[in-house]
């Protein structure tokens, strides 16, 4: 049966992270699902279909990159961790690029950023501390050899306390006397105004290059809501470098991901087209009272069952995920699932190997159903879901 069955497939993701990395982060929107069903079969990937003439593979998303983030020109490849190598690799190879030590992350899998450096072929020289870096760090370590300055948003983690880190206004001045580039990896990609649905302004990619950035880095799929991709927008010269380096092709976007993205895009052209069609954004912006009305709705189901001994709805806290907004909490509603005559862990592993796995929390000896990463038309799945699991109690 293993081998039969497909590795991916359709879960109900009922662990309240609404970007979780290991459930493949951002849930795309229908036309996005269309668009990529539609550029399944054959299309014109590579081809103008006024000349006939062979064409650009990003000619539909390079001028939405470019609008959307307010830049002269935009392209894309693979991931975002792809953007800031090529990035590197085209306009600072062999030279220095100047980087706080605060923001020396750490991404998913291990991968470290001195390490892509390292692969990149530009030099890392590292100013301030942990916690406090100043204008005058970058200052005092621009010499001959820099080829720029780069900040590095830390989007999976939070230094409090005692800290300070210049902004992009801060550094822009610094690196344009210094006649040197200054690049902003921002990470998540926020789009839209994340303040519409009450969380803390996370620095989009747009406010980078209005502060002076030279250029600007971030991931697709997390709160833009895209599919995987690492969007890179800025100079047109900067660019243009980065498309004409030969890294660049092992690092292209395929049609898939190319009509999904630029299906997200077009989306993003209307911000309130954006909030309702985006299923990160809506899942973001859903109210507590929305939340647990569903939640009533499902505890009041779920109490018929014979394996579960009671569903109480709750108020509970979660995280947006996906090395976004970190620290940040956001009021949920849950359904407390106790069991009935087996543990929380074998019914959590059932629900799991379920024919539509649901993925849920767990606390207190009890299973929680988290319904703030739950889209309100998967309800009536979940519900089914719990119904096609029994034990033998």
């Amino acid at each position: 049966q293993k081998q039969v069955q497909p590795h991916l497939r359709r879960v109900i993701n009922a662990t309240g992270v609404v970007l979780h990395t290991n459930l493949g982060r951002a849930p795309l929107a229908q036309s996005a699902i269309d668009a990529l069903l539609t550029a399944a079969g054959a299309c014109n990937l590579e081809l103008d279909l006024e000349t006939g003439l062979r064409g650009s593979r990003q000619a539909g998303v390079a001028p939405l990159i470019a609008q959307l983030l307010g830049a002269p020109a935009g392209t894309a490849v693979n991931n975002c961790a792809a953007a800031t190598v090529i990035a590197l690799r085209a306009l600072c190879r062999g030279r220095e690029v100047i980087v706080s030590r605060g923001q020396l992350v750490e991404i998913g899998g291990s991968f470290r950023l001195p390490e892509i450096f390292e692969v990149s072929g530009a030099r890392l020289r590292e100013v301030g501390c942990t916690n406090i870096s100043r204008v005058e760090d970058y200052q005092r370590a621009i010499g001959p050899e820099t080829a720029a300055i780069m900040r590095v948003h830390p989007s999976n983690y939070r230094v409090e306390g005692f800290t300070h880190s210049p902004s992009v206004a801060d550094l822009a001045p610094v690196a344009k006397n210094a006649g040197i580039l200054l690049l902003d990896d921002v990470g998540s990609g926020a789009v839209a105004d994340l303040g519409l649905c009450g969380l803390p302004g996370e620095p989009g990619p747009a406010d980078g290059l209005n502060a002076g950035a030279d250029l600007t880095l971030c991931s697709a799929d997390k709160l833009l809501g895209g599919p995987q991709a690492g969007l890179i927008a800025g100079r047109a010269d900067l660019v243009e470098k980065i498309r004409k380096d030969p890294l660049f092709r092992a690092m292209r976007l395929d049609k898939l991901v190319l009509a999904a993205l630029e299906a997200t895009l077009r989306i993003h052209l209307d911000s309130e087209r954006a909030w309702r069609e985006i299923p990160v954004l809506a899942l973001l912006r859903a109210s507590l009272e929305g939340l647990l009305c569903r939640a009533e709705v499902l505890a009041t189901q779920l109490r018929t069952l014979a394996w579960v001994a009671s569903a109480e709805v709750r108020q509970e806290k979660t995280l947006v995920g996906g090395g976004s907004l970190p620290g940040m909490e956001l009021p949920t509603a849950v359904v407390a699932i106790e069991p009935r005559g087996i543990s929380v862990d074998e019914a959590a592993k059932t629900l799991r190997l379920a024919a539509l796995p649901v993925l849920v929390r767990r606390k207190d000896d009890r299973i929680l159903i988290d319904l703030r990463s739950v889209v309100p038309t998967d309800d009536s799945a979940l519900l089914e879901a719990f119904k096609s699991i029994s034990f033998n109690l």
